[in-house]
């Protein structure tokens, strides 16, 4: 949305109400709409009499005239999207759902039911603005060819946690109709102010027996940004069992029990639940009830131009079905025929190691290769400070006793209380060790499980490094937001991956390409950020880190793994766990471990594998 608009919006009022009428009378303007019954629009037009309010719709004017000279229906959408505070949207999930997608999920949700459709019961139990109940209503006028006020009053309905968003819903269908030519005095709305956590439609609704179509966008919601309250309410749900669940989750089971006997759901939402903990559980309820699932996964493609996430549209049939439709879409193409799905049965998915959607049965033949990597390798992650740029440093210079740490003033670090530490996300990139070497203040022994120095031996014994510590000791204090409980107030944020542990093989949580993985003996060196398999003979990270160089490594990474912006998929260690270790006679072993080319190497794992990726 443009910048001088939402700027101008956020200048002129706080108040939703406000907004709401400056919006609407810039687009009755915009459109040469005029409101002559309808009393609802009236309430939300600003008239020249009302000479405050008048001057600042003109400004308004003026500036869409600039920046949105096509002031259409989308546009309007879009605006209502946007002019919810940040706050709001980290809360409740808004956000703005392109009119493409919208309507091929109502396309499909449609298809069904299209001899019922003049009696269907449709609703969006998230609807936010209400863009999705506009365009099921443009529809089903289209086919039916009723009036928006028996299609408003009978067979739409919407529920939202926010009274603005169900406001503006009535605003939308409203300026809808009036655009259409129908200019009622009065609208009936079954659109709901509630949260669907707890919201008891069969309590609201006489004689409710489930709706026909469910359709929408659930709120973006991370576990982290929930509140106290709201996580007491995801409890309840039988598909928040697993892990710290997203806000989303337990959409999927509310809109699937508001359904009737063969409904239809149709969603745009978060594919992690096809490999997450959190996502377990739901996967779980889905294979129990065996229901008919249909699966556009956009995989790393970004669909919403306001938010970083990992897409994928879910129609859902309430009745049994063997198997599961997917589709991986390339450059964001919506499927247009349904021969390009592949079907793959609920009996060959795994609900507790994550679903292997993406070529079912070539991930199904590596996993089932052999013994599982989680049940050989371990891994770990790198120290957490909880405040890597108070104890990491690169040395502006140094002498024979101090390191000198540039960090708001110019410190000198006794060389005795530091370890050499690496980023081993960087070794995303062809890098060495030698060029990733940093230096960590390290408040801990040199015993083999590290422990805590007493804060009087460290100022006796490091005074210039206490010193310092002693200046940053109010950030320090600010870790995990105030609440932290450490050994001591100078202790690193979390304990893990102190000890000294002789081999590592490092390599970074996520990569574009096949990384860099470095095995290193050096059990003085410390890491962070990324991650390293720990506790194996040299022979053993030998080959682990030819296999994970491997053609076949990488495919099962892109494949199976949580997808990031620009292509980076993640190793952490849940999503390689289940890739299958193949089991080599000596000969091979010895073959293995010698090899330098790694296109012969490809060629040779993926023999064992019984795999052919060269096409």
């Amino acid at each position: 949305m443009r910048n001088q608009v939402f700027k101008y919006l956020s200048q002129c009022s706080t108040q939703p109400n406000e907004v709401d009428r400056l919006i609407i009378s810039g687009f009755l303007y915009k459109n040469k709409l005029a409101v002559k019954k309808n009393e609802f629009l009236k309430s939300f037009s600003i008239l020249e009499n009302e000479k405050e309010e008048y001057s600042t719709l003109q400004k308004f004017i003026s500036i869409l005239e600039i920046e949105i000279p096509k002031f259409e229906f989308e546009e309007l959408i879009e605006l209502f999207e946007f002019v919810i505070s940040p706050a709001d949207r980290i809360i409740n999930g808004a956000i703005y759902t392109p009119v493409n997608i919208r309507e091929f999920v109502i396309q499909q949700s449609f298809h069904s039911k299209n001899k019922t459709l003049a009696n269907a019961k449709i609703a969006d139990i998230s609807c936010g603005c209400g863009g999705f109940l506009f365009s099921a209503a443009k529809q089903l006028k289209k086919k039916t060819n009723k009036s928006y006020l028996e299609i408003f009053s009978t067979q739409i309905f919407g529920l939202d946690i926010q009274p603005y968003s169900i406001t503006r819903t009535k605003l939308l269908l409203s300026v809808l109709a009036l655009s259409e030519g129908e200019d009622e005095k009065e609208f009936h709305f079954n659109l709901f102010e509630g949260d669907a956590l707890k919201f008891n439609w069969s309590e609201t609704l006489n004689r409710f027996t489930g709706f026909d179509i469910v359709l929408g966008n659930p709120p973006y919601v991370c576990a982290r940004n929930l509140s106290d309250e709201v996580k007491l309410s995801l409890a309840n749900w039988e598909v928040c069992k697993s892990g710290n669940p997203d806000l989303y989750i337990p959409f999927f089971q509310i809109g699937i029990e508001c359904l009737n006997e063969n409904g239809i759901l149709g969603f745009i939402t978060m594919n992690s639940f096809f490999k997450s903990l959190n996502g377990r559980a739901l996967r779980n309820y889905f294979q129990k009830k065996s229901i008919k699932f249909k699966i556009i996964d956009f995989g790393t493609e970004q669909i919403f131009k306001s938010k970083n996430t990992y897409t994928c549209i879910c129609i859902i049939e309430n009745t049994k079905h063997d198997y599961i439709k997917y589709y991986r879409c390339i450059d964001k193409e919506i499927p247009k025929q349904e021969s390009v799905f592949s079907k793959i049965s609920y009996s060959g998915l795994n609900s507790n190691t994550g679903w292997n959607l993406q070529d079912n049965k070539i991930i199904s033949k590596i996993e089932s290769t052999g013994v599982a990597f989680g049940n050989i390798y371990k891994t770990r992650h790198g120290i957490a400070t909880l405040r890597n740029d108070i104890y990491i440093f690169n040395p502006v210079k140094e002498d024979n006793d101090y390191y000198y740490l540039q960090n708001g003033s110019l410190y000198q670090i006794e060389k005795g209380i530091c370890k050499d530490i690496v980023n081993t996300n960087k070794l995303s990139r062809e890098v060495t060790l030698k060029n990733l070497k940093e230096k960590v203040i390290f408040p801990y022994d040199n015993s083999e499980k590290a422990k805590l120095l007493d804060e009087a031996f460290i100022k006796d014994r490091f005074p210039k490094a206490y010193l310092y510590l002693q200046n940053k000791r109010r950030l320090l204090a600010e870790r995990d937001k105030g609440k932290g409980e450490y050994e001591n107030w100078f202790a690193f944020g979390r304990t893990q991956s102190l000890e000294k542990v002789k081999n590592k093989m490092f390599f970074p949580k996520m990569s574009d390409r096949t990384p860099s993985y470095i095995i290193n003996t050096d059990d003085n060196l410390l890491f962070y950020n990324g991650q390293a398999i720990i506790g194996h003979s040299e022979k053993e990270m030998l080959l682990i880190k030819k296999i994970m160089e491997s053609r076949l490594f990488w495919y099962y990474i892109k494949t199976t793994s949580k997808p990031y912006t620009s292509n980076y998929y993640s190793l952490n260690g849940n999503y390689i766990r289940n890739f299958g270790i193949c089991q080599l006679d000596n000969d091979e072993l010895d073959f293995v471990l010698k090899e330098q080319d790694r296109n012969v190497l490809d060629t040779f794992f993926e023999s064992k594998y019984d795999i052919d990726l060269r096409q």
